[in-house]
């Protein structure tokens, strides 16, 4: 049996690699899984460029998919899982026993951000094999009917642009706004449709990604380098802005557009991943001077097996495709340069799937 693996870390701030490893042993409560198939992220390339600081041999990636290699005791004796068997795992792995988990707030298990261990606190899982903790709470069986490049998009995409609409208190029947037209903004669009948006609008400026962010269900794109897109979300609903704008950027211009857009009474949700800067500007008078009654909602992407288990009955039941987001493919053996295209987004890359 192998005793060593492959690996794609980051060595330090700006600088990655692919190195061997040694395998992963799985504790009593944990699971080693041997990977089919991944994602990469922006966040990564965030990440590497120094966003939540320095890491050395840090193993990159919490978007994967991929079959049992080892169970702990724990986990063997419960009877719910198998070698071999095919497993999802959410990009945030909750323990789901300390007091902010037992609180609700799962993705701030342990602390602040906390859920997400995957390539921030532990190893991640861009490699051969990667360390599951608490798998009876987050290995999510994947049906038969998805092929696991189907699966996978459920590990982040789904979940981080899905909340945003859960968390914007979207009324049966009334309108978006999703500022930024990225992987995440694009499942926020089709979660906005899904939880009833009568009017869901898209702020994009690249062409390709407007044509993709109708097809999931914007029904206007405004594009924010020929008019401003508060005042044009203004205009296309009247006057009053919008019910739920959602940040999917992670840009302090962005946000502040998303205040300045929204209705009195309405909810800013973001989900962006603000990766620079000291403070994120809220703009006074739009704000009401602090009295126009909107709420401002942040969300980290939800984990656990049973919202896993959820979004992809989405995908089973068509109520979602996420498949059209793949724009390119790569072998394990060239991830180099999938990520290098990733942090320049060269050739209109969205996501690239990552096989092994």
């Amino acid at each position: 049996m192998t005793s060593t693996m492959k690996a794609f870390v980051m060595h330090g701030i700006g600088e990655v690699g692919v190195v061997d490893k040694p395998l992963p042993r799985p504790g009593p409560n944990d699971a080693i899984i041997r990977t089919t198939a991944a994602l990469i992220c922006t966040s990564d390339t965030h990440t590497v460029a120094g966003a939540i600081g320095p890491r050395s041999n840090l193993t990159l990636g919490h978007e994967a998919v991929g079959v049992i290699h080892a169970l702990g005791e724990a986990v063997a004796a419960a009877g719910k899982f198998r070698i071999g068997q095919r497993v999802a795992i959410n990009a945030i792995t909750p323990c789901f026993h300390c007091t902010n988990c037992l609180r609700g707030y799962t993705s701030q298990c342990q602390g602040m951000l906390g859920g997400w261990k995957f390539a921030n606190v532990k190893d991640g899982n861009m490699a051969e094999f990667f360390h599951v903790n608490d798998a009876l709470g987050n290995l999510a069986p994947i049906p038969d009917e998805l092929s696991d490049e189907q699966a996978v998009y459920c590990c982040d995409m789904l979940s981080t642009g899905f909340v945003a609409a859960e968390h914007g208190n979207i009324p049966i029947g009334g309108s978006v706004a999703v500022f930024g037209q990225g992987p995440i903004g694009m499942m926020a669009t089709v979660g906005a449709r899904l939880c009833g948006a009568g009017l869901v609008i898209g702020v994009e400026s690249k062409p390709d990604r407007a044509a993709m962010a109708r097809k999931f269900g914007a029904d206007l794109i405004i594009d924010y380098t020929k008019e401003d897109p508060a005042e044009a979300i203004r205009k296309a609903t009247g006057g009053e802005g919008v019910d739920t704008a959602i940040e999917a950027l992670g840009s302090p211009k962005t946000f502040a557009a998303c205040v300045s857009a929204t209705r009195p009474g309405g909810t800013i949700s973001n989900v962006g991943y603000h990766g620079d800067g000291d403070s994120v500007p809220i703009p006074r008078l739009d704000w009401g001077v602090g009295m126009s009654d909107k709420t401002i909602r942040t969300a980290l992407c939800p984990g656990g097996a049973e919202r896993m288990a959820r979004l992809m009955r989405l995908i089973q039941r068509g109520r979602v495709d996420p498949l059209p987001m793949t724009t390119h493919r790569f072998r394990f053996a060239d991830i180099r340069k999938a990520f290098a295209m990733m942090q320049t987004k060269e050739d209109g890359m969205i996501k690239p799937l990552i096989t092994f």
